[in-house]
């Protein structure tokens, strides 16, 4: 079983070829696709007059501050337009896609980060409500395991529930991770917008997960939230987690294949 990670705003950049490669892996494989889209809920926000607020954690990830009414047009962007157009994008391809939410069976819970430390503008650690962001804490992988075998490419947005039953915004690629090692995939892959983790100019081709840790505080902004949801998934029993470019040929087959790509394996 494979996993797939792609960006909401990685879809309308999708090498023509890529959604045919799509079917043909899923003749192959038994597949799962989760999605983000960051860019088109800021758009959209800001249509409706939603101003978004982006935050910076001490460790220097910037992330959005997710408040009701925002966790509200997060989850109305996320599982109705951008779900819908990848299922709609997918059927075209006579691809037999579902879209789901992470709440749906419950297959995404996470806990309501209640505070948040973050660096304000002066550069000084503040403490802020959470918000509506999630941790993810478990999964349930029951439904999208009986849509798996029951012929279906469920279509997962990464919403989440947490235990007092508020819909909270998760990270997509932690999400893609978690999904992953709860059913017990066999690869992880995400798909961006370059060939994977770059390094003194160089693309790293393979790392082991204690290389992949040791990596990790060296890695900007952006490719550090994947290089540590690949590290999750493998700690999770994932074999392999691969990071790859949405703007190539064959994108799937050219990464299952290790080929332009970077991969991350236990040892």
């Amino acid at each position: 079983m494979i996993v797939i990670k792609i960006g909401g705003s990685v879809v309308d950049g999708l090498h023509s070829s890529a959604v045919a490669d799509i079917k043909s892996i899923a003749e192959k494989y038994k597949l799962v696709i989760v999605h983000g889209g960051g860019k088109e809920v800021t758009s959209t926000a800001t249509k409706l007059g939603k101003e978004q607020k982006f935050i910076m954690s001490p460790g220097g990830v910037r992330s959005r501050y997710t408040d009701k009414e925002t966790a509200e047009i997060y989850t109305m962007v996320m599982s109705g337009k951008l779900n819908k157009t990848i299922v709609q994008m997918l059927l075209r391809q006579h691809i037999n896609a579902v879209g789901i939410a992470g709440i749906d069976g419950c297959i995404l819970k996470a806990e309501r980060k209640k505070k948040l430390v973050i660096i304000n503008e002066k550069g000084r650690k503040m403490i802020i409500e959470g918000g509506y962001t999630g941790k993810i804490t478990s999964v349930d992988p029951g439904l999208v395991n009986d849509l798996v075998h029951s012929g279906y490419v469920p279509v997962i947005s990464p919403i989440a529930l947490s235990e007092e039953f508020d819909l909270l915004n998760v990270d997509g690629d932690r999400a893609a991770a978690y999904v992953a090692g709860g059913i017990k995939a066999d690869k992880v892959i995400f798909v961006t917008d370059v060939n994977g983790l770059i390094l003194n100019g160089e693309l790293v081709s393979s790392m082991t997960l204690d290389k992949a840790k040791a990596t990790l505080p060296k890695i900007g902004s952006g490719m550090d939230k994947k290089v540590l949801a690949c590290i999750e998934a493998i700690e999770m029993g994932v074999k392999e987690a691969i990071i790859t470019s949405g703007h190539v040929e064959n994108p799937l087959s050219t990464a299952i294949d290790h080929r332009n790509c970077t991969v991350i394996v236990a040892h």
